[in-house]
């Protein structure tokens, strides 16, 4: 049982994951953003998840300073992860890219660098580069987000290194079992994004009748439904109680029962782009 927000995650690189952090998707740069992210390092997180394409790097760096310093811990503490956009996929742009990051979060190196999406024909060259990261000490470890069963095949033909991670929407609508199963055999860790399904299940019945037997919101079941499935999450909220909630699901677990009556709200539903049908 995984029984605090410090536990971890072995990689099949050996690199220790955090099991819960925090998202921040769509946070605008500025005062909230970095409010955020500091009251998370001082309640425990020590994942912290950003992209490019979010363009809240430079935020996320500051808070990080300054939430080290105040809850006086080190940066080797921290599992900072970023994610490559798909416009600079390509061996030499993807290189480019991960520097720009690691220079706007005011960093010497990143614990995880994801290729965001699977683009065709562009993906492979990015890998490539993220092997050369990988290979240089740059990044502790290497992913990929929102890769399916056959891009992931597609890819460990020709990859040196596999895919430590893969991070994806997963929620009691999307349960990604094939993915799950897949990723388990070849020891690539899962990862959610979205795993409240951006809000859109609080209200469901099935849920909210869960919640209320175990005295816990529906946030807090769905997140101890992630872990107790083994996957990563990384729920987003910039209120901080919001954020200590989400964290306070250490001190109980799902009845087997509930995690089935859970998984059998599955319906394939996505509230993001297709990886197979996407337009960026």
């Amino acid at each position: 049982m995984i029984t605090s927000l410090q536990d971890t995650t072995t990689l099949h690189n050996g690199v220790k994951m955090p099991w819960l952090g925090i998202g921040v998707f769509k946070v605008e740069e500025g005062p909230e953003l970095v409010h955020a992210v500091k009251v998370a390092i001082k309640h425990g997180y020590r994942s912290i998840d950003t992209a490019a394409i979010y363009e809240n790097e430079s935020g996320v760096g500051q808070a990080i300073q300054e939430g080290l310093h105040e809850a006086g811990i080190t940066r080797e503490e921290l599992f900072v992860t970023s994610k490559v956009w798909n416009a600079d996929l390509g061996y030499e742009s993807t290189i480019a890219a991960f520097e720009a990051s690691l220079n706007k979060l005011g960093l010497d190196y990143l614990d995880l660098y994801l290729i965001h999406w699977p683009v065709e024909e562009k993906y492979m060259d990015a890998w490539k580069a993220l092997e050369t990261l990988y290979k240089q000490g740059k990044v502790r470890a290497i992913g990929v987000s929102n890769f399916q069963v056959h891009h992931l095949e597609t890819l460990m033909k020709d990859a040196e290194i596999k895919p430590m991670v893969n991070q994806v929407e997963c929620h009691p609508r999307l349960t990604q079992k094939e993915l799950m199963e897949f990723c388990l055999e070849h020891e690539i860790q899962l990862e959610a994004w979205s795993p409240l399904m951006q809000g859109q299940l609080f209200e469901n019945p099935v849920l909210q009748e869960i919640a209320a037997k175990y005295n816990r919101s529906v946030a807090q079941i769905i997140i101890r439904w992630d872990l107790q499935n083994g996957i990563v999450t990384i729920p987003k909220s910039t209120k901080a109680h919001r954020i200590i909630e989400n964290a306070s699901v250490f001190d109980f677990e799902l009845s087997k029962e509930d995690m089935a009556i859970i998984d059998a709200l599955n319906q394939n539903h996505r509230v993001g782009p297709d990886p197979d049908n996407f337009d960026f």
